[in-house]
């Protein structure tokens, strides 16, 4: 095959040297036979021990909380602040949306991230699970134009809360991350909070990052060092929350550069 290749390329230069008079020998040293080499590709993962579940899909979260009677609360803004302490960790899944911040999420959001992952999803290599309640918490609010007074208002929807480090959606399967990150990608945008998609891995040397940062720093005068010391009374304007997390967390807002 590569000698063919080689006497149609001789006889085109001798074409060509007849036609326009070019020297045979410099045209012969342009031309160039391309041949087809061996390409060496990654192994794929193995997927033998992956169980897909029977109800591989989202299933519908319900609008309002399954109860007689629901009673007005305060807004309680700790349910927001500081970092998860539970559903911070996979269970079953490969890959997850985690919340890089605090805040709430409606009934609409809800319907957002189950009709966008399970229409683009294949049921039949992917799995799909929440790993938050559906909405609990009441959210009152009075109807436009009424005067001020008269006590709270109505219960107008209910809502739940999310801390930073919740895993809200946990996604498997026989499936790896390039198929599916786009749509997480898609779905993490439009929740009202910053959110990231991760791995078990990419979770895992995050946390593992953050935690070598502390142990490695050089500086002596950390925000718990100085809060420790009271350095300046600085502890007669810090409160409880800031003294716990060690000044981490801004409200519901994570600060990555604090140490």
């Amino acid at each position: 095959m590569i000698s063919l290749i080689k006497a149609g390329a001789g006889g085109l230069t001798e074409i060509i040297w007849r036609t326009y008079g070019y020297h045979q020998g410099s045209l012969q040293s342009c031309v160039r036979v391309l041949t087809a080499g061996l390409k060496t590709c990654e192994i794929p993962p193995d997927f033998s021990d992956v169980v897909l579940p029977e109800k591989p899909k989202l299933k519908f979260m319900s609008k309002v909380p399954d109860l007689p009677k629901f009673k007005k609360e305060m807004k309680k803004l700790r349910d927001i602040q500081g970092p998860a302490k539970r559903e911070n960790t996979f269970t079953t899944g490969q890959y997850a949306i985690v919340a890089m911040g605090g805040g709430y999420l409606h009934w609409g959001h809800f319907e957002m991230m189950r009709l966008t992952i399970n229409r683009k999803m294949d049921s039949k290599t992917t799995f799909a699970l929440w790993r938050i309640n559906s909405p609990y918490k009441p959210f009152t609010c009075k109807g436009l134009g009424q005067r001020m007074g008269g006590g709270k208002g109505a219960i107008d929807h209910y809502v739940t809360p999310v801390r930073y480090g919740r895993l809200i959606v946990e996604v498997g399967g026989k499936v790896e991350l390039g198929e599916i990150e786009h749509i997480l990608t898609e779905v993490a945008k439009k929740l009202p909070f910053p959110a990231k998609v991760m791995s078990r891995e990419s979770l895992a040397a995050f946390q593992k990052e953050q935690a070598d940062r502390e142990h490695n720093n050089q500086n002596p005068w950390t925000f718990k060092q100085v809060v420790q010391g009271n350095m300046l009374g600085i502890r007669r304007i810090l409160s409880p929350f800031d003294l716990h997390n060690h000044g981490r967390f801004t409200g519901k807002f994570y600060l990555p550069g604090r140490v």
